[in-house]
């Protein structure tokens, strides 16, 4: 469970592949790290299978790298982490469950005098997921819906966010993970099989 904070970025060093698996090799940010640690990486959930002196080795299943951009990544890609919540923690942003539903496409984004705003076309279920002042997960970060038309989702971030995390990095037609609220899900489903 993640909150879509994110505590670092960091790059990947190194990606191998082992069957359809992709096994990524993370450049380690963090003191404490341990194997089976699930962290998430641009959103997505990853348990550690190994560590070495400076990285930490993550292996992708097919199903993670259909529903990604885990399989984009590339030697020296920027991704954004974040290690699960603590019993003690609090939730600065929204429940993340690190389990990417789709991915969407930056289309836009303009810097506004204090602030940046991004947009990204998404799947057609996105109609019924998000809604304007809601939360959504895009790469891993806790954002909340300015507007959301025609299955473009407009958000806006703090300059802080924008260097912190790796938005910074995307250009127009990179992919990015969608994680939408948990609770519109719920509802979601509710709904649509009371009414089947």
């Amino acid at each position: 469970m993640f909150s879509g904070i994110i505590e670092k970025t960091t790059r990947v060093l190194g990606i191998t592949t082992d069957g359809t698996n992709k096994v990524l090799e993370i450049q380690n940010p963090y003191e404490e790290l341990y194997i089976d640690q699930s962290i998430a990486h641009n959103g997505v959930c990853l348990t550690v299978v190994k560590i070495t002196d400076n990285s930490y080795v993550v292996e992708a299943i097919e199903e993670t790298l259909l529903k990604s951009n885990i399989g984009d990544l590339r030697e020296g890609d920027m991704v954004n982490l974040e290690r699960c919540m603590l019993p003690t923690t609090r939730i600065d942003g929204h429940i993340v469950q690190g389990h990417v539903d789709d991915t969407g496409i930056m289309i836009e984004s303009e810097e506004k005098d204090g602030s940046w705003s991004l947009k990204f076309k998404l799947d057609e279920q996105s109609e019924l997921l998000v809604v304007p002042k809601g939360s959504i997960c895009i790469n891993g970060v806790s954002l909340t819906v300015v507007s959301i038309q025609d299955r473009i989702v407009e958000v806006a971030i703090i300059p802080y966010t924008y260097e912190h995390t790796n938005f910074s990095h995307l250009t127009k037609g990179d992919r990015v993970n969608i994680e939408y609220d948990i609770l519109g899900k719920y509802i979601a489903n509710y709904m649509q099989k009371k009414n089947a």
